[in-house]
């Protein structure tokens, strides 16, 4: 993701090329965006601010509840599997027959 300041230096240096002579394609080229991204960049007479942080994203179905996370933070510090790493803890819980989550997920968390 690029940073408004460098956005707009790029539009710049872009505009600046094209005053001197460039096209359009070579010089977006030499900064490494499309011609596309320049033409979205600077579409209604300005240069457009990066909407991505602003975006509203739904929820994850998969994601884990408090209970979830919960029970696997209670499961990592018992005594039992304190000393185990989840790469060791998910395959014993698995010979019990209960799944906490993955190793990955667990790992994850306890970051």
């Amino acid at each position: 993701m690029i940073s408004d300041s460098d956005r707009i230096m790029a539009v710049e240096l872009i505009n600046e090329a094209r005053e001197n002579g460039s096209r359009l394609e070579p010089a977006c080229k030499e900064l490494g965006i499309s011609v596309r991204t320049y033409q979205r960049w600077t579409k209604d007479e300005g240069i457009k601010r990066d909407q991505r942080p602003l975006a509203k994203r739904p929820t994850p179905k998969n994601k884990l509840t408090k209970d979830e996370r919960d029970k696997i933070i209670k499961t990592v510090n018992n005594p039992k599997y304190a000393d185990l790493a989840p790469s060791q803890i998910v395959p014993k819980l698995a010979d019990e027959g209960e799944y906490i989550g993955s190793e990955s997920t667990i790992y994850r968390i306890l970051k």
